[in-house]
């Protein structure tokens, strides 16, 4: 199975240099990749009563995704929505897991054969949020193919393309009067050119889901 991302350095600089992929990151659909920078809002109300209290939209207020949630049955499972309400990606938590892993399907589906990434946290003790992803094919998972450094407390996370410190996107917090008072989270995320924003808006997701209890 071939690579979905390449990274590529000038002349003179290496895996340690910050700075975003030269080449595409196209882990969930191509049509979620721009050759510029995307900055998506992300609004959380604070109060869960309903299904989609998770939306993402463009800086222009445009919607992108929403996160729908099952009415019934176990709360282990999420689904990410497209603007036209059809679904983009299922995510599931695998129960009894040491390290809260969180398995990720094309579309609505559960099937293994669907299965596009993994993400878990890198140790089971943590003050500050470390998540590694793991590409399907990436079975031994002796080293992950991305990685989500920050505090989400603080809203501020960085998702770095492998062991690299190569940075594709960044999570940065966005308060106002307006948004505290309407009981609502806003918050902001970067995402490189070339870099599929699908991807990055999913572990915002995982993020949110394993600190829903953090405010």
């Amino acid at each position: 199975m071939e690579q979905p991302y390449v990274y590529a350095y000038p002349a003179g600089m290496g895996p340690s240099t910050p700075r975003p992929p030269q080449q595409g990151v196209v882990i969930v659909d191509p049509r979620f990749c721009s050759p510029n920078i995307v900055d998506m809002a992300i609004v959380r109300k604070l109060m869960k009563l309903t299904s989609g209290n998770f939306v993402v939209t463009d800086v222009k207020g445009n919607l992108l995704f929403k996160v729908k949630d099952p009415v019934f049955g176990l709360h282990d499972k999420r689904i990410l929505l497209d603007d036209s309400g059809h679904p983009v990606l299922t995510f599931r938590e695998k129960i009894m897991s040491m390290h809260q892993r969180w398995q990720v399907f094309r579309g609505g589906s559960t099937d293994q054969r669907d299965l596009l990434y993994t993400v878990k946290r890198s140790s089971m003790l943590q003050l500050k949020t470390k998540l590694d992803v793991f590409l399907s094919h990436n079975i031994e998972e002796n080293i992950c193919d991305f990685r989500v450094k920050g505090s989400w407390s603080e809203r501020s996370c960085i998702v770095y393309a492998g062991e690299t410190d190569t940075i594709i996107a960044q999570m940065h917090k966005k308060s106002t009067v307006q948004s505290v008072f309407l009981g609502k989270d806003n918050f902001s995320v970067t995402v490189y050119p070339n870099v599929d924003y699908g991807f990055i808006a999913s572990l915002i997701v995982i993020l949110d889901d394993i600190n829903r209890d953090v405010m």
